[in-house]
Order: C-alpha cells, then structure tokens, then sequence
C-alpha cells in the first residue's frame, strides 16, 4: 500500500539490508577453468553469467547466493522454489590486472546498466532485472588458485528509506486462516510465474482470498484504490532486517510509485520455510517504509554491493580446489594445460580431440619406444600400445627412459610391460597396455613345431593393427619391420618409421595407399619436382632393390647391439611423434603431399596452410655429426617387396600361406615383385658391357 505523507512520528530508524553471502560451487571453478582453456583464452570481456537464492534458510542462516556449475547456461531453469539473479562474469587474465581493477569503475558500470532498467521502467516489465551481480575472477589453472570477487549491485537512495512503524511479522498481523490463503495464493502465482522473486499482494489482510500480482500492475491497481503491499521472496533469516533483493525493489519504487516527494509502502518480506514435512511463512516481515522520490534523478546514484571476506574486510576472496579434486582429474586437467595455452596465441586452429583420441601402436619398447611414448603422453595422447618381447638388461635404463634398474631384476622384467605400467605411473589417464610375442621376418624361417606359434603371433599383430590408427615402427633390425609395412599399407593405417644409425637418422611417414589407386603407376602422372601426393609416397623398403633378409645371425656383439649416439634416439622419437602430429592436424591427413626437393622453400611450403604445425615431410634424414638434417621424399615403386600391389594382392588371396613362403623362401619376394628378373638384367647388361670392353682393348 502507497500513500502520501509528510512524515511518520512512530518510525522505526533507517532500514538496513542483510547483504547477500556468495556460496560457490566447486563444480563452477571446474567449468570456469574449462570456459578458461577452450573458449575465453585471453578475451577478458564480460560474459553473462547467472546464479540463484531461496527463500526458505533456517533461522540464523546468511543470504546465500548459489554460484553452480551451470551458471554460464543462461536458459537452464534454476531449481525449484529458487529466484533468477542475473549477473556477470569478468575473468582477468592476470593476478595483477584483477587486484588492479578499479573496483568504482567497475561498479559504476554494472550500477550504470541496472539504474537504466529501474529508470526506464524495463525492471516493472521483467522484475528478474532487479537481482543482478558483478564476479569478478582470476584463475590460476597450474596451481588450481581461484580469486573472486562479488558485488551484489544495488543503487542507493540520496535519502535513506526509513520505518514508518515498528516492525512486525506476519504472526503479529494476520490470523492462520490468512496465513494459509497467503500460502495459497503464492503457490498459485508461482506455477505461472515461475522464479519470480517479486510481486504486489491485494486483499492480504481481508478474510477474502488475497491475490498476487506482478510488478506491472501497480497503476491499474492504484487506479482502483486497492490496498496493495509490495511483496518480495526474502533471502533473509534475520529477525530484523530483509533481504538484499528489496534495495532495488524500493529504488524501483521510489522512481515510479511515489507520489510527490515521499510515499509510504507497506512491504511482505515473504520466507517461506519448510521443516519436517511443516509450512510456516509467519516468520516473514512486514515493513511499513517511507521512501522518498528519485524520479527527479537522470543520473545513476551511488552504487554499492561489494562482498566483505570471511574477516568482515571489504576485500576479494579465494579458493584453492586442488585438495578436493581427484588427483587423477588433477593429472588430466594438467596434462591438457600446456596444450590449450597453444590455442590461445599460437595454434588456434590446433584439434586437440584428434589428437587425445588416436590410437597409437609401438612396436617396439627399446630406446625409441620409450621416447616416442613419453613424447605422445605430452601430446595427450591418451591410447598406446606397446609391443616388444625383449626384457630389460641391465644396459637398457640409462637410455630407455621408462625403464628402471629393479626392471632388470631376477633376469628382466619384459620391456612391453614395464614400459606400460611406467606410463601410467607417471600419467594415471593413460591407456597404456602391453603385449609381449614376436613379430615374424622374412629371412627367418618357420619350422612344423613354432608354426602355431607363429600363426598366432601374425594374428595378433593383425588384430592390433586393426584397433590402432596409428602404427609406429621403432624396432632395431630392418627385417622386422616388413609384416608391419605390409599390414599398413593393406589396412590403409598410418605409418611412422623411426630408423637409427651411430650418428644418423631417419624418420618417415609411409604412403596412405587408397583402394581405387591399384594398379596404376605412381611416378606415371607427375612432373619430377611436383609434390607427390600422400598416397603415391614411398615406404620404407620402396628404395631398395634386394628383399629384407636375415640380418641378425652371425653378427658379432657390436653388431648385434644398437650402438648409436645417445641423443640420436631422442631426436629420431621426438621427430616421429611430432610428424605424427603434424600428419594429423592436416586437412588431409595422411594423404598431404610431400615435396622431393628438400632445398626448395617454396615447393616445401607447398599444402602447408593446410596445417597449423607447418610443413609435412615424406622423411627426414638426420646427420649428427653435420648437424644436419635433409627432407627428401619419393615415389612408390611398383616392385617394393613390402607396398607394391603385387605384394598386397598375394597377402589378401592367400594370407597365412603367403607368409609362410616368405619367411622360409628367401628368394620369394623378389621372384614375385620381378626383382630377381631385374638383378639377371641387370647382370647380363654388366657382362655385356665388360665384354665389349675387352673387345676395344
């Protein structure tokens, strides 16, 4: 009820609000942090963000504002029997830039925003503009260190509102018969106008049903000299003193609903509280206030809302949430940091979910295995397999970086298993596993009583190579690496070769062969300084002229031995993954072109927009005693022993069988592919010209 008056001699002093107490949720730092890496980056604008409060606290509870972690989807309905607050969120990207934010300003901007809706009367028509909020943060994503800071905006009177009459409860003024049609028609009000926090009551004090209304209807109930009341849902517990929300309802009040210079308003702060299974709203307030007029006023008055800390200081807040996330969340949200930090300046395009989810494959667990495994968990790669039958000697630790000495105990734990349990010691996320068996070479031959084993150890290698998206040769004889070339290029997988010698290099990506490309020749239809489409790239084996044989037996212990520089391994492992990497970030994937002129800068630049990471070669062949590393690339050829089409097709007809004759005939593969056809050629041209030589002489 609003009426003019001069004065009041029965007051009860100024009014005081009990400001709002912030309760954050720990699931709100966590999407913070997420909005943080992947979305924000370093745009510190405001984003809109929203929160809620209740009405129905225990007696001696704060005014609590719930911060969750839905906060920033603004069309999510809060929960039940809670009220809309609309807010926003300012994130600094520094500890600096926040301590040093002009907090006035900063008010004044917010206070600037909400006087406009008060005065422009958008907060009758939408009542929800009335409860708004400034947070304020900064987040420390390495140390998991969250500073924040609220301000529940509200805007001042010149003239603070005062009490008209003593205070009173609704106990004190209406008997339970009303209490229960109050009851009633908020409930009503309520499943139409769902979290609406403010509202006029008429025929509260009659023994009619009294009806609740919003804010819009003021002057078409003032026109027909109802008995209004403003009401609003109290946040507060007080005994005393309402709730924040009603600062602005009265501001909004003052600009509108005064007549003449002041006006007395009767106001239900509404609690509406329920314990074991019982409803009582009696508790709630009711105020009768003078207000004075701010309609005369264009400009915004002063603003305040600023939280005090825990100690009553006008001061920011903080948190640290690492003691009560889980350390293995902890190890994931930390290795993913350092990943998307690349987003924010350098790499905005880099796909990091193409990465996280391809499945790496290492055959091999030695020196480069392990390298190339810890460089793919800092890559956040979180599937790897590791393959290997070897166990770890008491050489091995000081260079394979996932092996330890008590590995090389009681005759050597296996390097495959080792290596895997390592990995997720050190990264709990990882999908790390380990399969111990032999990889079957040509050259090595195939007795009746291992042929089953045999059998299965192809098997498995098939089935593995099936599963992975990736395939990485890092094995140490050049034979071994020839079923997984072959099972590559059938199972159109893609390929990275690692190879080592004493100062030397080398690091390869296989051509991605495609289905409708069989049969044709890959040199046939290009120019030779043309890039060289993915699929026409050469394997491993596509320089050679001689099939992979036996080069293990009747070796000599240095022979036997990898002996090679100790930091070739790790630049040979660093440069696989990062290829790796590069391949997969391309538009084409594995298909990229590669350019055979590796001094040619413009040519090496060739499809290179295509990738955030740059170039993409076919090899790259390092000399570590040059310092020195050239990139050439070559086409396919048509009678590799390992990717030509003859070979595919007998492995696809035949299989098993196929494979048996290769690794018992070492003659077999260059007899199919038409090598040996070559060699004899290649002889007689030799006789031939000797011969003729001997006739000049």
């Amino acid at each position: 009820m609003a009426s003019s008056t001069a004065g009041s001699e029965e007051g009860g002093g100024v009014l005081q609000f009990a400001p709002f107490s912030s309760v954050v949720s720990p699931g709100f730092w966590y999407t913070l942090a997420g909005k943080k890496l992947d979305e924000f980056r370093l745009d510190d604008e405001p984003r809109p963000i929203r929160a809620h409060y209740s009405n129905n606290m225990v007696t001696g509870m704060p005014c609590h504002l719930n911060l969750e972690y839905d906060a920033f989807e603004m069309e999510n309905r809060v929960p039940a029997k809670c009220f809309l607050m609309k807010g926003q969120l300012r994130n600094f990207n520094t500890i600096e830039d926040f301590k040093q934010s002009n907090k006035k300003d900063l008010g004044r901007g917010v206070g600037a925003s909400l006087w406009e809706d008060v005065k422009s009367g958008a907060a009758i028509n939408d009542s929800s503009l009335l409860s708004q909020f400034l947070l304020t943060t900064f987040a420390d994503l390495k140390k998991y260190n969250y500073y924040y800071w609220f301000m529940f905006t509200a805007v001042t009177n010149p003239t603070p509102v005062t009490l008209s009459r003593p205070l009173a409860t609704l106990n004190d003024c209406l008997s339970q018969k009303q209490l229960v049609n109050l009851c009633k028609a908020y409930d009503r009000f309520t499943k139409e106008q769902t979290h609406t926090g403010y509202f006029i009551i008429t025929n509260l004090d009659t023994d009619t049903q009294p009806v609740l209304h919003t804010l819009s209807r003021w002057h078409e109930l003032h026109t027909t000299g109802a008995k209004m009341f403003l009401g609003f849902c109290d946040p507060s517990t007080l005994p005393k003193h309402p709730g924040w929300p009603l600062r602005n309802l009265l501001a909004l009040a003052a600009c509108h609903w005064v007549e003449g210079e002041q006006s007395d308003f009767s106001v239900v702060c509404f609690r509406d509280r329920s314990r074991e299974g019982i409803r009582t709203v009696g508790h709630s307030l009711l105020l009768h206030v003078t207000v004075h007029s701010m309609s005369a006023l264009s400009d915004c008055p002063s603003v305040v809302g600023w939280e005090k800390n825990d100690k009553q200081k006008t001061t920011s807040r903080h948190v640290n949430m690492s003691s009560s996330m889980d350390p293995i969340c902890l190890a994931e949200s930390a290795v993913d940091l350092n990943l998307k930090l690349m987003r924010w300046r350098l790499l905005p395009t880099l796909d990091l979910d193409k990465i996280s989810t391809t499945r790496c494959l290492l055959l091999g667990a030695g020196t480069l295995g392990c390298n190339v495994a810890r460089t793919l968990l800092g890559w956040g790669v979180r599937t790897i397999t590791l393959v290997d039958n070897a166990k770890v000697s008491y050489s091995n630790p000081v260079r394979q970086s996932l092996l330890e000495f008590d590995d090389c105990l009681n005759g050597g734990r296996f390097k495959a298993e080792a290596a895997a349990e390592r990995l997720r010691k050190i990264f709990p996320g990882v999908n790390s596993s380990s399969h111990v068996f032999s990889i079957p070479m040509p050259g090595h031959s195939v007795s009746e009583r291992v042929m089953e084993e045999v059998r299965s150890d192809v098997e498995k290698l098939e089935n593995l190579v099936d599963s992975h998206d990736v395939i990485f040769l890092l094995m140490d004889s050049r034979e071994s690496r020839w079923l997984p070339t072959l099972l590559g290029a059938v199972k159109q997988k893609l390929v990275v070769n690692a190879a080592l010698g004493f100062d030397t290099f080398l690091v390869m990506r296989h051509g991605l062969k495609l289905r409708d490309s069989v049969g044709t020749d890959p040199a046939s239809s290009r120019r030779f300084n043309d890039p060289i489409p993915g699929h026409m790239l050469g394997c491993y084996y596509c320089n050679d002229v001689v099939a992979p044989g036996d080069s293990l037996s009747d070796r000599t212990l240095d022979q036997q031995c990898t002996v090679t520089r100790p930091g070739v391994a790790v630049v040979a492992a660093a440069l696989a993954v990062e290829l790796c990497v590069a391949i997969l970030q391309h538009s084409k994937g594995g298909l990229c072109s590669a350019s055979p002129c590796s001094d040619n800068d413009d040519s090496l630049s060739y499809e290179s927009e295509d990738s955030p990471l740059g170039i993409i070669p076919h090899q790259v062949r390092g000399f570590l005693s040059r310092y020195h590393t050239v990139l050439p690339a070559c086409s396919a050829f048509q009678q590799c022993t390992a990717c030509s089409d003859t070979v595919m097709s007998a492995y696809c007809a035949d299989g098993f069988e196929f494979l048996l004759r290769v690794f018992n005939e070492p003659s077999y593969l260059e007899d199919l592919t038409g090598l040996s056809e070559l060699h004899a050629e290649a002889n007689a041209e030799d006789i031939w010209a000797l011969s003729s030589d001997e006739e000049v002489a």
